[in-house]
């Protein structure tokens, strides 16, 4: 079977495979933009003008409490 007809078949008997597959590009699109330059740039920028940044563990720390509830909720809602 070409890999067109299989994956139209796939998404049309087991649509939850589709759901799943977009939640987890959204949310480890979420986990990955938690560490990336944009933001130690912000971080750079505000602790110049003087404002008290967390460290890279306080911000896993905040995102983990976050998150975690908000990937179990979700989970609980759509599957």
């Amino acid at each position: 079977m070409p890999e067109t007809q299989a994956v139209a078949r796939l998404l049309a008997e087991h649509p939850i495979y589709l759901k799943a597959i977009s939640c987890g590009a959204v949310f480890m699109g979420a986990n990955t933009y938690i560490g990336n330059a944009p933001n130690f740039m912000v971080r750079s920028i505000a602790e110049e003008a003087g404002v008290k940044m967390p460290s890279f563990f306080g911000y896993m720390l905040y995102s983990l409490l976050v998150l975690i509830p908000l990937f179990v909720l979700t989970t609980l809602i759509f599957f």
